[in-house]
């Protein structure tokens, strides 16, 4: 079977972005005129994927709505004749994409955000997908880079890049065997380590595609880096009965989850957009090419 589900995890608080994160999700931030998960969105349904499943908190109600049919906004901007901004309301998801919402009652790490998703998912292998970490290509996107790696493989497949080698202890860290160019063999995954014990630098960003025995050994992974249940030690388990590769995917990754990536995000996809792009350009030009 193809991946057709993927996983959000947004149920965290986004202390890194307080105080605008207190009463506003950090995946509605927008990038120019969508916000975060919207660009996470659809890289899922470019994809392939038909069911969103959002792992949420009680704070994240923006999230559901921003997906959910906005009756009153619809009728007015059908009213006000707005016909292309009433279309692209409709659009925010397209027919024939699910969405389903089930709550992480604990702020206990990712691994324990997947692990919530299980009941959703069942035995299937499925993709998970952190907003946080938006990728631009001018090709298939990064999810669909690996769900056509998976076809092939037919096992669990994580999203790498290589990292500078002072910030390993901000990711999980592979060591890998080479298969070709952009895949290879996971050896080893470590959870943070720091700079100069890393096993390599190669870092897991953000895109996965698991197996549903990853579950099971969530369910029996105790606590670890920051007192969480980390997926990373359930994919370290999952080492010793499956192969799990890892992929370079092609494209740009902006850590959004940081003021100053998401500030390159937003600077970037203005530049590119058909409505703001000109006139950004000429006021950067102007700001700081002035002589």
């Amino acid at each position: 079977m193809s991946i057709t589900k993927a996983v959000f995890p947004v149920a965290g608080m986004g202390t890194r972005f307080l105080p605008v994160t207190k009463a506003n999700p950090k995946e509605m931030l927008p990038i120019v005129d969508k916000p975060l998960i919207q660009y996470a969105v659809e890289e899922a349904i470019a994809a392939g994927i038909t069911e969103l499943i959002f792992v949420t908190s009680s704070a994240k109600r923006a999230i559901e709505d921003h997906f959910d049919k906005n009756y009153e906004l619809e009728a007015e901007l059908e009213k006000k004749n707005k016909h292309e901004l009433l279309e692209l309301v409709r659009n925010v998801l397209p027919s024939g994409v699910q969405c389903a919402y089930v709550r992480q009652p604990e702020a206990l790490g990712l691994g324990h955000a997947v692990l919530c998703a299980k009941p959703l998912v069942k035995n299937e292998s499925f993709a998970v997908i952190l907003a946080d970490d938006l990728i631009c290509d001018e090709g298939p996107g990064a999810t669909a880079q690996m769900v056509d790696i998976y076809n092939k493989y037919h096992c669990s497949l994580l999203g790498v890049e290589d990292v500078a080698a002072e910030e390993t202890d901000k990711y999980g860290i592979v060591k890998s065997t080479p298969l070709d160019e952009r895949l290879s063999r996971v050896e080893e995954i470590v959870e943070k380590p720091k700079p100069g014990v890393a096993p390599s630098t190669l870092a897991v960003v953000g895109r996965y595609i698991l197996t549903p025995r990853i579950f099971t050994l969530l369910e029996t992974t105790e606590k670890g880096a920051g007192g969480e249940i980390q997926l990373t030690d359930a994919i370290a388990a999952l080492l010793a009965e499956e192969q799990v590769l890892a992929y370079r995917f092609s494209g740009r990754r902006y850590d959004c989850g940081s003021k100053l990536g998401y500030l390159e995000a937003t600077v970037e996809y203005a530049l590119k957009h058909p409505e703001v792009s000109g006139e950004f350009h000429d006021y950067l030009k102007n700001r700081f090419c002035k002589t």
